[in-house]
């Protein structure tokens, strides 16, 4: 019996994966990967730029919480929303009520349309909160990326200018990577060579589409 839940056997030819990992895990260039080889990738923080910059209530909602001056010519400054909410918890789950919800309603549009496109192939959903929304239930299966921690606070201050203080406080804030790693079907550990990263996430998709056929041929039950 399958305990880890993931969507019903549908009538798509789409295979939608969700890819989750701790920030610095490597998760984005596993995504990067596998749009190389063709996947389509659903980037669950790219949406949330297009809510926070574009969405009036959200605006009007951030703006009132943190003063005008926090969106400037370039949109939401959120280095400084970032540096509240991971001190602040009450401040991070007013942000999430906010955000998330739309956020998630813009990755079903995406699958909706891709659907009503009647398009085939792999589908990744790129998104840390993956398991916080529970959406594993709309996937077919769900990817994990790990990382050693040194490795995480090093790719964040060289990609994010994070202090290692900062960076020690967003992971805090994160699901541990034991969670991450339970509720995923499978794991890739990212040691920081992309070319094995890349060659581990091939074999990685194609043994998750692999099982996943085996599973539905076999008793058709819901994933």
């Amino acid at each position: 019996m399958r305990t880890k839940p993931r969507r019903s056997p549908a009538g798509d030819s789409l295979f939608v994966v969700g890819l989750i990992g701790q920030a610095g895990s490597g998760k984005t260039s596993v995504a990067r990967a596998l749009e190389r080889d063709g996947a389509r990738v659903i980037d669950a923080d790219a949406l949330g730029h297009v809510v926070v910059n574009g969405d009036p209530e959200v605006r009007a909602a951030l703006s009132a919480e943190y003063g005008a001056g926090v969106y400037g010519p370039t949109g939401l400054d959120r280095a400084r929303v970032a540096d509240t909410v991971f001190r602040d918890p009450a401040a991070r789950e007013r942000l999430n009520r906010l955000v998330h919800p739309r956020i998630i309603e813009g990755i079903r549009a995406r699958l909706d349309e891709l659907r009503a496109a009647r398009a085939a192939g792999v589908v990744v959903v790129d998104a840390a909160l993956l398991l916080d929304w529970g959406f594993e239930r709309e996937c077919d299966a769900v990817l994990a990326v790990t990382s050693p921690r040194a490795a995480q606070l090093e790719r964040l201050a060289a990609q994010r200018g994070w202090s290692a203080a900062q960076a020690e406080r967003v992971l805090g804030a994160q699901r541990p990577v034991a969670e991450l790693t339970a509720a995923a079907d499978m794991t890739i550990d990212n040691h920081g060579h992309p070319e094995a990263l890349e060659q581990a996430a091939r074999r990685a998709l194609e043994q998750l589409r692999a099982a996943t056929a085996n599973r539905k041929g076999r008793d058709g039950s819901p994933c």
